[in-house]
């Protein structure tokens, strides 16, 4: 070997170690950044002697990382559904509460049995009425809560929506770029980095799957097979609405559903095109469940109606006269039951908020004059119909005969039920979440790793250094004969 071969190959080692050091420090200030691949740098032995520096290589797992995303897509949804569910559930409360749904039934069927053994006491009356207000109330609070939740849905879908929209064309662009900084030799290390946070961004809402291509780029697809990146970005469409009421549904062309490239595709938490994350969960509120609750409570209030509308029950009423509880203060409609809980109202002659008096509770919604002062034959009545079992005919509650607070109890059970198995469902997203999450990190960067890399860089760099010592010696020790 020459002594210029020899001072060759000891700078040729000089700036491999230059680059190793480099390539070490940018792991380590990176060891907390979100996305960042592991770095390592790429040698070969020259032909020339002395060694190549080949290019820097950015470490990932991939198989790790679709499980990643798809865990992601998971937990996000669940979160989503039980959050609806929990919300819903406050909104009626538990039968332990004071102010549940149950306690507001409870409350006003002990109203009634107070005011029977003292139909002359007018406080007991208007305790009555006042009850029942309470419940009719709650009952609509309720009902309108549903809708707020179906129209905070939909504006979310159209947030997202935008959003996925955005982060497909940066993808794009990113891939785009990638491609050119490959042509022309250089680190495309940082933009893919940069493209893998927007991928684990768009799963969150929509899991995909990531299918490699040429020249570094890459295609999405959804699991449930739309294409959403192959060359060109789809671009998602939807169209939102101001308020969302009991009336508007996809099937009626009220509300929007999604097109991708204009073309429609299915919504639906079964088999939606695009469910499975957070995107998939808010039309699950939109357009199901909620929709379901709204049914149920609708049930609810229908029952109450008819209940009190009965002539049998007031006889001061005739057909088509509303009861106690109405519908925004007429008789209850078949064919008008949509959102009839949101339009639940106790009846305005009862009312003194609305002119009405508290006797007509003990002598009649449709009396002129007050009766008898101990006359209780209607307020047992109204008690002996709110415990009377019937069989609803609506709100999907099988073929048993409920009481109004059995009736109830149904309802509270079946919602309890459904949040504790979302509950589940969550937890167990959760902990997988968080498990591979874990796994994610344990294959970043391990500072200690990179620690003892350094060391042996440092060696390497203080040896070929020493190299060029020699190198120059023998140089002058052949200058000098």
């Amino acid at each position: 070997m020459s002594i210029s071969s020899a001072l060759s190959n000891a700078m040729s080692g000089l700036t491999a170690s230059g680059r190793s050091s480099e390539v070490i420090s940018a792991n380590i200030a990176n060891a907390m950044t979100p996305g960042y691949g592991v770095r390592g740098l790429s040698l070969s032995s020259s032909e020339l002697g002395g060694v190549s520096v080949d290019g820097i290589v950015r470490n990932v797992n991939p198989g790790l990382l679709a499980d990643l995303r798809l865990s992601s897509a998971s937990f996000e949804n669940s979160t989503v559904r039980t959050d609806f569910l929990s919300r819903y559930e406050n909104v009626l409360g538990t039968p332990d509460e004071e102010n549940s749904l149950s306690a507001r039934i409870a409350e006003f069927e002990s109203s009634l049995i107070t005011a029977a053994s003292r139909p002359d006491a007018p406080e007991r009356l208007t305790g009555v009425v006042n009850a029942a207000r309470d419940l009719a109330s709650l009952i609509s609070g309720a009902s309108e809560s549903l809708q707020q939740s179906r129209s905070d849905a939909d504006s979310t879908i159209n947030t997202q929506v935008a959003r996925l929209n955005t982060s497909l064309a940066n993808v794009k662009e990113l891939n785009d770029r990638i491609t050119r900084t490959i042509i022309v030799g250089g680190d495309t290390s940082a933009l893919q980095d940069t493209r893998q946070a927007l991928v684990d961004e768009i799963s969150a809402m929509v899991p995909v799957r990531q299918v490699p291509r040429d020249n570094g780029q890459i295609a999405l697809y959804s699991t449930g097979g739309a294409i959403l990146l192959d060359g060109s970005a789809a671009e998602v469409e939807f169209t939102p609405v101001n308020q969302v009421t009991a009336y508007m549904s996809v099937g009626a062309g009220t509300l929007s559903g999604l097109t991708i490239n204009g073309i429609s595709i299915d919504i639906s938490s079964e088999r939606g095109t695009l469910g499975g994350g957070s995107l998939g969960a808010q039309f699950e509120i939109r357009d199901e469940l909620a929709v379901d609750a709204q049914e149920k409570l609708d049930a609810v209030a229908r029952d109450l109606i008819e209940r009190f509308q009965d002539p049998a029950v007031d006889p001061t009423l005739i057909a088509g006269d509303p009861g106690l509880f109405t519908d925004e203060g007429v008789a209850f409609d078949p064919l008008n039951e949509l959102g009839i809980s949101s339009r639940l109202e106790i009846n305005a002659a009862v009312d003194e908020r609305q002119g009405g008096e508290a006797w007509r509770i003990r002598d009649g919604m449709n009396a002129a004059v007050p009766g008898e002062v101990g006359d209780s034959r209607l307020l047992q009545s109204m008690s002996d119909v709110l415990t009377e079992a019937r069989s609803p005919a609506s709100g999907n509650f099988g073929a048993g005969a409920f009481s109004v607070i059995n009736l109830v109890s149904a309802l509270t059970s079946q919602l309890g039920s459904d949040r504790f198995q979302s509950e589940q469902k969550l937890s167990f997203a959760t902990t997988q979440f968080d498990e591979l999450t874990m796994l994610t990190l344990t294959e970043g960067v391990d500072t200690d790793k990179e620690l003892q890399r350094l060391l042996v860089v440092e060696q390497s760099y203080a040896a070929n250094v020493r190299m060029i010592e020699a190198a120059d010696e023998m140089m002058q020790t052949i200058l000098r004969i």
